[in-house]
């Protein structure tokens, strides 16, 4: 189920052809199709994924240009990644032909340089970031500095069929749809600026993650209900609710609550408790002078009665959960102050 039309958004990004027709801050046509597709395959939402394919190929994204970003997840995400994204655009391709659509297939690489990986790699790596990198991390593991310079700034940054932008635009999309990867998207956003990305196209990567990939798609296979209108003024930001207990005499209340990305409840407390059962999405809940929970499906959180605590979405994805009334003959709710910015802001910063 789609949450919300992200058309207007990408409306802003879109306003210029393909051919290279926009304003300098403006994220080029090919490179937004590309990030869009970089971020699902590194989400491993396959339909998604699927949808962006299409979308780019019918924007002129060649096939191969396509292989090679799906063949680069591998090395930030992981193998089973880039083969679940190569098997979906592999059978999109055949359903494409099928149908009678021709799609470019685009350059393929030429030959790499002459010389060790390790070499070329050595050199393309310094190239990209502008110094030279070793020291530290690579003196402690010096095994994963060798396959980096190698093989993923060898063997891969040296496949010329993509320039070193394209390549950044994509890691940064993958990155940053990845929870944990904070200081490696750091990195890849500073390496990006030195090869030509303005502050303002990193930040439309990040916003075509946060809203298109992250923020579109209802990963809950709950019913996403009505705007949570009744409550509004107990949350910052917009809510659903979807009562799903149909029979009153089985005394279990049960509703899915689903939270826009940055939503949270007040501060708030039940005089018989409550449990929470995340089923879709990134949230968080915290209790009053402890620090605050990630969640993500699977997490259950069982609140004690006249506990202070909230709840909501992580900043950057909805979040979907189960809300369990214990003790609903008694059960009162008491709603309190608001979740400030600020305390928000370092309740749901990775530490």
């Amino acid at each position: 189920m789609k949450f919300i039309c992200v058309a207007a958004v990408l409306s802003l990004f879109c306003a210029t052809t393909y051919a290279g027709q926009q304003k300098k801050d403006t994220l080029h046509v090919k490179h937004q199709k590309i990030a869009a597709v970089a971020a699902y395959a590194a989400a491993g939402n396959q339909v998604g994924l699927k949808s962006a394919l299409a979308d780019g190929l019918d924007a002129g994204v060649t096939v191969n240009e396509f292989k090679e970003v799906l063949v680069q997840v591998y090395a930030y995400c992981g193998f089973p990644r880039s083969l679940n994204a190569l098997t979906t655009y592999q059978n999109l391709l055949e359903e494409r032909k099928a149908a009678g659509i021709s799609d470019a297939e685009g350059a393929l690489p030429g030959p790499l340089p002459e010389g060790k990986s390790l070499d070329f790699g050595t050199a393309n790596q310094t190239k990209l970031i502008g110094v030279p990198v070793k020291g530290g991390l690579y003196d402690f593991a010096p095994t994963i500095d060798e396959y980096l310079k190698a093989h993923l700034f060898g063997d891969i940054f040296a496949r010329d069929n993509l320039d070193w932008q394209t390549r950044e635009v994509a890691t940064i999309a993958m990155l940053a749809a990845v929870p944990g990867l904070e200081p490696q998207l750091k990195g890849h956003i500073n390496i990006g600026k030195h090869n030509g990305l303005t502050d303002s196209q990193v930040e439309a990567i990040l916003e075509i993650v946060r809203v298109q990939v992250l923020g579109k798609e209802n990963t809950s296979s709950f019913p996403l209900g009505k705007e949570n209108t009744a409550y509004a003024q107990y949350f910052i930001g917009k809510s659903y609710l979807a009562p799903l207990t149909k029979d009153e005499r089985l005394n279990v209340p049960v509703a899915n609550v689903t939270f826009e990305p940055g939503c949270r409840n007040n501060w708030h407390k039940h005089t018989g408790g409550q449990m929470l059962i995340a089923v879709g999405g990134v949230g968080y809940y915290q209790e009053r002078g402890k620090a605050a929970q990630r969640l993500v499906p699977g997490d259950v959180v069982e609140i004690p009665p006249d506990v202070d605590h909230w709840h909501g979405a992580a900043p950057d994805s909805w979040f979907a959960h189960l809300a369990v009334t214990c003790n609903p003959q008694t059960n009162k709710t008491t709603w309190l102050e608001s979740v400030s910015d600020e305390d928000y802001q370092a309740a749901t910063s990775e530490k």
